[in-house]
């Protein structure tokens, strides 16, 4: 059972692996679609585990493989990850290990490879169950393989799974999502992710819609989609434990729940990003740079030390939209009585129109107010008068 006092007091290594085979039409993330450096690239991630080993020094709960695809990754490459790992940090015996998979790597001999190692969570990102949204968003898996990776999977001992599903774009009708989520709730994996598609600048998507090729997305599409799926998720059993995550009792991701709440957690390789409850360590997102600086042994990172403000308006940011809530008790003890009391009074109005809920100290969104979560929580920002 997921306990949260223990979680609060993991340490957390985020490692990006910046490939990928195919360039998703909406996704701005960091990656490239040359495989060329594969080998270089696990080196210098390598240093940087060497360079950095001395800055943690409690037992890692939780180490995730983001990307790009990670899945991609040759087995060589990942045992050589794994072993600095080993050799460099305390990595606690029960530590969630996540890799982030694509359904078309997941086949059988890449399963076997893969149960040879430390890796006992998978994030697989399956989008949609049908064909022709999978061609539309160009991915490089068809949905035969996002439904059969997942039973081979977890024939292959991979239990702990979690599926990624995308709602709010101009193929998907309600039908083919009530479809979606009921494939994801009868494969009964522990954990779903659900994302409401963004038009994110110098994308595919975006240059297609700003040319008039694309219809361009609709709110109360995703609204409607969103609130579909967190009530037929509910009935199902699953908990909504972050917006954009729902998990089955006790299944919560540790490493991405101890983002939302605060913990401490390092970030590894090109564009990866990490926070040590002061600063805010950014690595340099251009894969050649980022080789060049470790190859001579030197890290990639710039940091942004945290003021005050930062750190309440990263906590509201990222408390509120948690099952948790924002803990006014806990602002008073981190950032001042004062600033307490007027959060309490900022959330009056929301709370009165039903999108907040008070539950003793803690403000909690209500399914109403998820669909207005950045906005209660801008209005909700202390700004710099204090610094």
């Amino acid at each position: 059972m997921f306990n949260l006092s223990y979680l609060c007091t993991m340490a957390g290594i985020y490692i990006h692996i910046p490939f990928c085979k195919k360039a998703c039409t909406y996704c701005d993330f960091h990656f490239t679609t040359s495989l060329k450096q594969v080998d270089e690239m696990t080196n210098a991630i390598c240093t940087e585990l060497d360079l950095k080993k001395d800055r943690m020094t409690e037992q890692v709960h939780s180490i995730y493989f983001g990307g790009g695809t990670p899945s991609v990754l040759p087995i060589a490459s990942l045992q050589q990850i794994f072993e600095k790992l080993t050799r460099n940090f305390a990595i606690a015996s029960h530590a969630e290990i996540t890799l982030e998979a694509n359904p078309d790597d997941l086949n059988a001999p890449k399963l076997k490879e893969l149960r040879q190692l430390p890796i006992n969570r998978f994030s697989i990102g399956i989008q949609s169950f049908f064909e022709e949204d999978l061609l539309w968003m160009n991915r490089a898996h068809h949905a035969e393989e996002a439904e059969s990776c997942i039973k081979r999977s977890q024939d292959a001992g991979f239990e702990n799974l979690s599926i990624d599903l995308i709602y709010g774009y101009p193929l998907l009708s309600d039908s083919k999502w009530q479809a979606n989520i009921n494939k994801a709730i009868e494969l009964q994996t522990p954990h779903i992710s659900a994302y409401s598609l963004t038009v994110e600048e110098r994308t595919a998507l975006a240059n297609a819609i700003q040319k008039g090729q694309q219809k361009g997305l609709s709110d109360e599409q995703s609204a409607q989609q969103f609130l579909r799926l967190t009530e037929e998720l509910q009935k199902a059993g699953f908990e909504h434990y972050e917006i954009s995550n729902y998990a089955l009792p006790g299944q919560y991701a540790v490493h991405n729940t101890n983002y939302w709440r605060g913990v401490p957690y390092f970030g590894i390789g090109p564009s990866a990003h990490g926070f040590d409850g002061h600063t805010r360590q950014l690595n340099i997102a251009n894969n050649a740079k980022y080789l060049a600086q470790l190859g001579v042994g030197r890290l990639a990172e710039t940091r942004e030390e945290l003021t005050l403000t930062d750190r309440f308006n990263e906590y509201i940011m990222t408390s509120l939209r948690t099952m948790w809530g924002t803990d006014l008790q806990k602002i008073a003890q981190e950032f001042g009585a004062s600033l307490a009391r007027e959060t309490h009074r900022q959330l009056q109005p929301f709370i009165t129109n039903g999108q907040v809920l008070l539950d003793g100290e803690k403000a909690k969104l209500t399914t109403q107010g998820k669909l207005f979560a950045d906005g209660i929580a801008a209005s909700l920002f202390a700004g710099d008068e204090d610094e």
